[in-house]
């Protein structure tokens, strides 16, 4: 048998498929639209079923019935399939849904057999998805804002991956402009440091260009380095106003130094990227130039004048021709520039040549993660990656994260001496560990701003979510270990009938979310949904051993019931594989046993 044939089908997919064809018998002449929008869901109560459909109440309209008659037909068609145990209508018109209890139980031998394949989706290689994150301007160590964006978009990537997309995982490196420019300033003075220069910081700091702007401790290796390789070649005049010398090579000797300092802080959070690339490259060869120019072609770049800035108008604000790009034709607010006064691209311009880069190479969704403070940009990139592709055949999707605050004993952590201004990402690994940092990370959705609580992430109670789930599988292995460890295969063809429990079913239940759970979160772009269905799994698992403390009948292993025994083997393992697929899309390692 193949793998593929193995993974057994979403649940919830599998009874909108029988809601659809219950619903073309009946209402034969309802248009496809109509049928788009019927959907199969858990009911927001649990008291009223396993799944609720809103079926009767879309298609009401076309089909020129009342929906609480068209869902009391359907169901009764419903309630004739072997895996449906009730269906009734509630409320407007929707029909509730109960599962037959050995419908449930029968997902179990699919969970084993299908191991941690279980919840992966349809293959979708057709259509490449282009994931970029971090992108972090290569001007200082990785920080806590760097952070949460490399782990939300890392996990998002396993996610997608899951549900079957083809994923180029990419770094974007800012390597073009006057923050590079910035840093090439900074580490020629740690440069001269190295060769123990008697010109004082403060007086090669005056005649820079804008000031030293970088000064963390973290230069001084950079500047040690291009020592090493280049002795006092580069030194002469040894002053800011001699750079053309030596601009060019420390810049680019320090962006290097810079970005593999940052793979190593990314390696360390199990972050890697499939490709890196650079803008000073793409606009060394005219990306930007040729995306205009594909722009113009399209009649969307034009020479005109924008309305000054709303609110107050700048003193130096002057009406002036400018080329600019048709956004607004998008749904962007205003059109856009995209070249200076002195004639140079803008960044925005820059970006666009970036994306266009991207659908050249084939790319069909473009999806970025980007700081919460960049939200203002998204509506112009959408608008001209719109442009760009013919017929909508690209989309972009921007994922904000927010601002991270970290939290010790109730107050504010102190900065990183060594970056300056900031808390590293090593500072925070080196505190709480790579699984802690990942796991919290994705404990809000990624928009909502959160305060990582030091002392929490490491406290050993259910209060702390990474302590909760990695419990839970380590519960799971200690039943197998104890029992012989079991092979998943052996216990795929066991006898389920004892597993009667609530809490048993319940947990089941559980599992057989997870196939929709993947689904939902990668196309909702969202992979905090994990972190939450993850602990409510951990805390079914959690309550149903701790039933059987208090129940000796409901306990895992017992010699005088071997069947049963068995039985619940097979939840059990069931119940490890899911926490590990999930733990697996969020980076984040599974434990054997809690120390």
């Amino acid at each position: 048998m193949e793998p593929k044939d193995l993974v057994p089908q979403d649940i919830f997919a599998a009874l909108r498929a029988e809601v659809l064809t219950c619903l073309s018998r009946s209402l034969p002449d309802l248009a496809p639209a109509a049928l788009e929008r019927v959907s199969v869901e858990p009911p927001r109560d649990p008291a009223h079923g396993d799944m609720s459909t809103n079926a009767a109440m879309v298609v009401a309209k076309g089909a020129g019935q009342p929906p609480v008659r068209i869902a009391a037909a359907l169901a009764t068609e419903l309630s004739k399939l072997p895996m449906v145990a009730e269906a009734k209508v509630a409320g407007p018109g929707f029909v509730n849904l109960r599962l037959a209890e050995d419908y449930l139980l029968g997902q179990l031998p699919q969970i084993l057999r299908s191991a941690e394949r279980y919840g992966d989706g349809p293959s979708r290689q057709g259509r490449k998805v282009n994931l970029e994150y971090v992108s972090a301007n290569p001007t200082g160590p990785m920080h806590v804002g760097h952070c949460r964006g490399a782990v939300v978009g890392d996990a998002l990537a396993n996610l997608l991956i899951k549900a079957g997309h083809a994923v180029t995982k990419e770094y974007y490196i800012n390597d073009a402009g006057a923050q590079v420019q910035a840093l090439a300033y900074a580490t020629y003075w740690r440069y001269l440091q190295a060769l123990g220069t008697t010109v004082s910081e403060d007086d090669f700091a005056a005649s820079v260009p804008g000031g030293l702007q970088y000064r963390g401790e973290y230069l001084i290796p950079v500047g040690q380095a291009l020592a090493e390789v280049y002795g006092d070649a580069l030194a002469p005049g040894a002053v800011p106003a001699e750079a053309g010398i030596w601009l060019a090579t420390v810049r680019s000797f320090a962006v290097a130094q810079m970005m593999q300092a940052i793979q190593e802080d990314l390696a360390a959070l199990g972050v890697r990227h499939d490709v890196f690339i650079s803008e000073a490259t793409l606009v060394g060869e005219g990306a930007a130039d040729r995306a205009i120019a594909q722009l113009s072609a399209k009649g969307l770049v034009y020479e005109g004048v924008l309305e000054p800035p709303k609110g107050k108008v700048p003193e130096d604000w002057e009406p002036r021709p400018q080329t600019l790009f048709a956004s607004s034709r998008f749904g962007d607010d205003v059109d856009r520039p995209l070249r200076k006064s002195d004639g140079s691209n803008t960044y925005f311009a820059n970006d666009i040549g970036n994306h266009a880069d991207k659908i050249t190479r084939g790319f069909h969704d473009l999806v970025q993660v980007w700081g919460a403070d960049h939200g203002g940009y998204v509506p112009r990139m959408k608008a001209a990656v719109e442009a760009l592709s013919d017929d909508g055949a690209v989309s972009l999707t921007v994922v904000l994260t927010q601002i991270v605050k970290v939290m010790k004993g109730g107050e504010p952590v102190r900065m990183s001496k060594r970056a300056g201004t900031y808390i590293t990402l090593r500072d925070l690994i080196d505190e709480v560990g790579r699984d802690a940092v990942r796991f919290t990370m994705l404990t809000r959705k990624s928009d909502a701003q959160m305060d990582f609580d030091l002392d929490k992430v490491v406290e050993q109670s259910r209060d702390n979510p990474v302590f909760y789930v990695q419990y839970a599988h380590a519960r799971c292995r200690s039943v197998l270990r104890q029992a012989g460890s079991p092979e998943h295969d052996n216990l795929a063809s066991v006898g389920l009938d004892s597993l009667q429990d609530p809490a048993e079913m319940a947990l089941i239940r559980r599992l057989t979310l997870w196939p929709r759970v993947v689904e939902g979160a990668a196309a909702a772009r969202e992979p905090h949904r994990i972190a939450f269905y993850l602990q409510d799994l951990a805390s079914d698992f959690h309550i149903l051993w701790n039933r059987g403390r208090d129940d000796a009948t409901l306990r895992f292993i017992q010699a005088e019931q071997p069947d049963a025994t068995r039985a619940r083997l097979a939840l059990v393992a069931a119940a490890a594989i899911v926490i590990r697929s999930g733990l697996a899309v969020m980076g984040v390692d599974p434990v054997e046993e809690m120390r």
